[in-house]
């Protein structure tokens, strides 16, 4: 066999992610408390970026952000500008790479106005709680009196887990110290009294039996209860009272106790500054008619590319590597400007859709929330389906009805029993809750009724259908409601 060299020409058609595709699409999946960290490490990253200081522009109705007003009446969508741009600051530096935009524009001061009015940052950092082994460490030092106690009370309580449970093996501890098994289980002893009550517990029912006996509450009978507490989550009352010896309104009286004890003692500690859904849209009532849509401004965030100190430095430049550095930073300055202008506008588009085909659950309830899919909006917006996707994923509204994830507006069909409109599984999981909710210890809804009482209404659904929503909502079936509305009753 011969080998010989030449050349071929062929045509093929492939998809090349660049580098700037790649981080739209990142930033595009990202809230705007996870674009504010991105920008802040863009800002330290690039010397011509910097924090856009200005108060954004107001609306006539006083609030700051871009908008688009929605005409309930007539679908008609009326813009403040393109797609809602015209919220932009005004002014900046003429010259080449210059991007306006809602989140940046070209600046013509220096990067010094960063560091002015940033205030106290010591006394704007919140206190730091106790943690639940500070917490024990303060009692170990005073309740134990003997070293080797403290020296095997201190590997214990390195063995705590968040919720205040010993994880790992005591005959371990006894092999690392040298010491019995014996003499680690007594230390524990002590360490279980100590507070808060039901630490140092090694299981569910050894962490309530703490709890109780603190309490002077850990009798025969109650002890007999906890070892069983799998038949009372099966709520098996009749075995549970010939176990426990106890008559119905005894028992009722020891379950109710129980329901009074924190099966995770150590949370009450170690506790994280809980950080609250910040929307990344929001949705008013229009002053007139219709609803008003705008991006959160105050979690937006807003920056410059600061031309004119490009222009100076680069004047500056020694050498060939100092010039490509700069035009570097010059060029990923201004597509992270346009990349978080076309990220807003993409939001908004979405929302808008959103609201235009969901606008009776905003003015009448989840009862009126309609089948939706990505598609339905990709289509509508003339936009991709995945791109669609990533703008709902993790993105919050705030509306008049509470907040709520974008995706929380899509949802399956089921069909129209009579032949009508389709039901939003959402609003037939309501109306599945509303049931239950409404019914009486005498008369438990079955998944079979609920079925039929649906059907009933125009909803063709079927009984395991009924039991999936309902597992889904994790409501109990009707037999164990039943038992827990008798020992309520």
């Amino acid at each position: 066999m011969s080998s010989t060299t030449r050349l071929e020409l062929r045509q093929g058609q492939s998809l090349v992610m660049t580098p700037q595709l790649q981080q739209s699409i990142k930033l595009l999946q990202l809230n705007n408390l996870e674009i504010t960290a991105y920008v802040e490490s863009e800002l330290e990253r690039n010397p011509l970026l910097e924090h856009d200081e200005t108060e954004p522009p107001q609306t006539e109705d006083g609030d700051a952000g871009p908008e688009v007003d929605f005409d309930a009446d007539d679908g008609a969508v009326v813009d403040p500008g393109e797609d809602g741009s015209n919220w932009a600051a005004d002014g900046g530096a003429a010259g080449g790479g210059d991007a306006l935009g809602p989140v940046g524009q070209s600046a013509s001061r220096g990067r010094s106005a960063e560091f002015e009015d940033r205030g106290n940052v010591l006394e704007q950092t919140l206190s730091r709680p106790k943690s639940l082994k500070d917490h024990l460490q303060e009692q170990l030092n005073v309740d134990l009196v003997d070293p080797g106690d403290r020296l095997i009370g201190v590997h214990l309580i390195d063995m705590l887990d968040e919720a205040g449970y010993l994880a790992g093996d005591l005959a371990g501890v006894a092999e690392r110290l040298g010491c019995d098994t014996a003499r680690i289980e007594a230390a524990l002893k002590k360490l279980q009294r100590f507070d808060p009550p039901g630490v140092f517990a090694r299981s569910l029912a050894e962490c309530l039996g703490l709890q109780l006996e603190d309490r002077g509450r850990y009798d025969p009978a109650m002890q007999t209860l906890i070892a069983h507490l799998d038949l009372l989550a099966k709520q098996d009352l009749s075995r549970l009272k010939r176990l426990c010896e106890v008559d119905e309104d005894r028992l009722a009286a020891m379950v109710a106790e129980i329901k009074t004890l924190n099966p995770k003692p150590g949370l009450a500690f170690d506790a994280e500054v809980a950080q609250p859904i910040v929307p990344d849209v929001i949705l008013r009532r229009h002053p007139s008619s219709g609803w008003q849509i705008e991006l959160n401004a105050e979690t937006l965030p807003r920056v410059l590319v600061n031309t004119p100190y490009y222009t100076r430095v680069h004047g500056d430049a020694r050498n060939r590597d100092e010039k490509d550095y700069l035009s570097e930073c010059l060029q990923s300055a201004n597509w992270l400007v346009r990349a978080l202008d076309q990220r807003a506008r993409t939001i908004l588009r979405v929302a808008r859709e959103l609201v235009r085909q969901q606008e009776a659950f905003f003015t009448h309830g989840v009862r009126f929330l309609k089948p939706l899919t990505l598609s339905d909006i990709a289509e509508a917006i003339d936009m991709h389906e995945s791109t669609v996707s990533r703008v709902t994923t993790n993105k919050y509204v705030s509306t008049p009805r509470g907040m709520y994830e974008l995706k929380y507006f899509f949802s399956t069909a089921l069909a129209s029993a009579n032949g009508g409109e389709a039901h939003s599984a959402v609003a037939v999981r309501d109306r599945i809750k509303e049931l239950i909710d409404r019914e009486s210890a005498d008369d438990v809804l079955s998944d079979d009724r609920i079925a039929e009482s649906l059907t009933g209404s125009g909803i063709n659904i079927a009984r395991r259908t009924v039991a999936k929503y309902r597992e889904a909502m994790r409501i109990p079936s009707s037999a164990q409601r039943r038992r827990v509305k008798k020992i309520s009753a």
